[in-house]
Parts: structure tokens; sequence; C-alpha cells
């Protein structure tokens, strides 16, 4: 089977208390698999990974006032989704909002309506909890963001 490749942008969006925030995912093509991702997707020809970073979150949680810092963030993962294999190189852009309360779009988009839930998580409940989150090591990254401030240079995940 040929493997996708693409880019992608990831948004490491804090709140004012240092939670990040994730969405809850599954794939209908392996039930009962689920896991917790930050904001982000796929950036479309012409876009700029900003541009995409922006119009996912506006499509994702209809957020669209934020306060974007850098990128802080990179990589290469490998990933089955609904039965096709993906190469995704992806960044991951710091973004904090003052707003405590969101909630998933209603969209049309085949890609959302496989986002469960959304939730507000802090460092310890990333570090303790039994559910799969992704990208590993997102919970050492947010904690550095929050400590020491944006690394530079951005850090390989």
């Amino acid at each position: 089977m040929a493997v996708e490749r693409r880019r992608a942008v990831r948004v490491l969006l804090l709140d004012p208390d240092g939670r990040v925030l994730l969405l809850h995912g599954t794939d209908p093509a392996a039930p009962g698999a689920d896991w917790w991702i930050t904001p982000g997707g796929g950036i479309e020809p012409g876009e700029s990974p900003a541009e995409a970073a922006r119009r996912e979150l506006g499509e994702e949680i209809g957020l669209t006032e934020v306060e974007w810092g850098p990128l802080v963030a990179y990589g290469m993962v490998r990933f089955s989704f609904r039965g096709r294999d993906y190469e995704q190189e992806q960044s991951f852009h710091l973004a904090r909002t003052g707003r405590g309360e969101v909630s998933l779009r209603q969209s049309g988009a085949e890609e959302h309506a496989l986002l469960l839930a959304v939730r507000w998580w802090t460092v310890g409940e990333l570090r303790t909890t039994g559910d799969t989150v992704y990208p590993l090591g997102l919970a050492a990254l947010v904690e550095r963001v929050l400590t020491e401030g944006p690394p530079e240079p951005p850090v390989r995940l």
C-alpha cells in the first residue's frame, strides 16, 4: 500500500491557567481506538503553516482570536487513518487564548465528524492519564513552554 506524504500544522493552544487544549478523536477503520490530539491538520496547497493553523482552529473549534506565538516543535509521524497510511511532516505552533469555554464546531467536513470531544488538560493530567495522547512527549513540551518559555530552537518530537 502506498504511503501518502503530507505537511500538517498543529496548535499548542494554552489557556490562562496553563492548560493545553486537546481534541478527542477516533478512526472508523479501527473500532475501539481513540486518542487525544492538539488542534490542527493538513496544510493545503498555497497555504502557509500560519494560515493553516488559523483555518484549522476556526474549523475545529470556531476560535479565531488568539495570540500567536512561535514555532515550538516539529517532527515526522507515521499513522494509519481510514485504512490509509500517512507520513506526516508536522510543526507545532504556540497560541494562547483568554477564552476557557470552547466546543467542537458542527461541521459537514468528513474529518470533523470523527472528533468526539474537546478538553483542557493540565501537565499533571497529561503525565498521569491512561488515555492515548499525541504527540508523544506533549506533557514535557507544555511544561517546558510554561516554565522556560518557547524553546529556541524548536524541539524535535
